[in-house]
């Protein structure tokens, strides 16, 4: 049987040279984010469907990868629909599972309690430029504090990472969900339309404003819409709903103490597509992706569906893969604390040379070098180069004699 030798539709094999950037950016970003506290944490990658399906991921519950029931709770024969044949999938993101494992364990963790977890994820999406079905996510949360110093603690570790990178101009846009709904209200919306109307906003980006117009326009009343669009033009009807949310605090502490080179600004425009999201929401924007490169927000009632208590709880999610997608394009080169050598030996050597060979290698590790021994050969000049342009700066010759 011939085996086949793509990576399943929508994923991807990493080469070693991205991923040394990968682990690179994983060991920056947990050294940046342990200086601000966060303790790292980990969840599986398999969630009960019943918590994959609790309607609280949006448009991503759409997308879950589900796994069949095995052995003898599956039952084909008598299976009326899905949730007769699957009882767990694959996460979609590590928002939900953290909810899920801070339920269990919150007796055991200080409170408030600093998170961050590194993981990979699954979606069964079209796959897109720095988007795969499975990719890697980065968040930190802050549970238990429902002050806005969490959301300005999330802001800034994240945007140090960015720095740090050497990301520089990008955008952080901050709106609250609040200010959604107090707007929405406002112009006339009952309440279990906002998450649609949301929705239609959300797509602003894409569509522009005439295109948000006519989509509200085929389900709700002309004057609701026109009230509600109005508010976007006014500035000063914007600034009275900022005075009830911390919002304006947050810019103004961020704009204070921040050290990386961007800027924070209020856009009531965004929506953020999870409906998890009670309070203030925020992404990163950058102009040589073209989109979102990671965002968050506030999730104060999501705990509470697994304990019957609502908790504070806020969170930040880098884009990882696009992070790193954008450094590749860049032609970062990850940075290597250790020297690298190689040892070319003949392919036919006595055992005794080749031991002295090995204790070579041996005391130059020890110092702090990383050696590969490698067969010479025929080729030698052609292998040199290739080591050189893998990173090996040091390259020697060992004979039989």
């Amino acid at each position: 049987m011939a085996m086949i030798k793509k990576p399943v539709n929508g994923m991807k094999d990493i080469l070693p040279a991205e991923m040394a950037v990968r682990m690179y950016v994983i060991n920056l970003i947990r050294e940046t984010y342990a200086e601000f506290g966060f303790s790292s944490i980990e969840t599986p990658v398999v969630e009960h469907i019943e918590n994959l399906l609790s309607k609280q991921g949006g448009e991503n519950e759409k997308l879950i990868f589900k796994i069949m029931k095995r052995g003898e709770k599956l039952k084909l024969d008598s299976a009326r629909g899905e949730e007769d044949l699957a009882d767990s999938g694959l996460r979609y993101d590590l928002t939900l599972p953290l909810a899920r494992y801070y339920a269990n364990h919150a007796g055991e963790l200080p409170s408030p309690f600093k998170a961050l977890q590194i993981g990979p994820v699954f979606r069964a999406d079209r796959p897109q430029r720095g988007r795969y079905r499975q990719f890697t996510q980065c968040d930190i949360d802050v549970l238990g504090d429902p002050s806005y110093i969490s959301e300005i603690e999330l802001i800034l570790a994240t945007t140090t990472v960015l720095g740090r990178l050497d990301f520089k101009g990008f955008t952080i846009r901050i709106n609250d969900r609040k200010i959604l709904k107090n707007m929405a209200a406002k112009a006339g919306f009952k309440e279990a339309d906002c998450e649609k109307v949301f929705i239609i906003l959300d797509k602003m980006d894409k569509i522009g404003w005439e295109g948000v117009k006519e989509e509200l326009l085929a389900d709700f009343p002309a004057e609701t819409v026109e009230a509600y669009l109005a508010q976007f033009r006014e500035g000063t009807e914007l600034s009275s709903l900022m005075e009830d949310s911390p919002v304006a605090r947050i810019i103004a502490a961020v704009e204070a103490v921040r050290t990386a080179d961007f800027q924070i600004v209020f856009d009531p425009t965004l929506v953020r597509g999870m409906g998890y999201y009670t309070g203030p929401i925020f992404e990163i924007a950058m102009d040589e992706f073209g989109g979102s490169v990671g965002g968050g927000g506030r999730y104060d009632e999501m705990i509470g569906r697994f304990t019957g208590q609502n908790t504070p709880a806020v969170g930040f999610s880098i884009g990882f893969e696009r992070i790193v997608m954008l450094l590749m394009e860049k032609g970062f080169q990850a940075p290597n604390s250790r020297k690298k050598m190689a040892f070319l030996i003949e392919k036919k050597m006595p055992d005794e040379r080749l031991t002295e060979v090995f204790r070579e290698a041996e005391k130059e590790r020890a110092g702090g070098k990383a050696v590969a021994i490698l067969v010479m050969k025929k080729n030698k000049k052609f292998q040199k180069e290739q080591l050189a342009q893998e990173g090996y700066e040091d390259i020697r010759e060992f004979f039989a004699r």
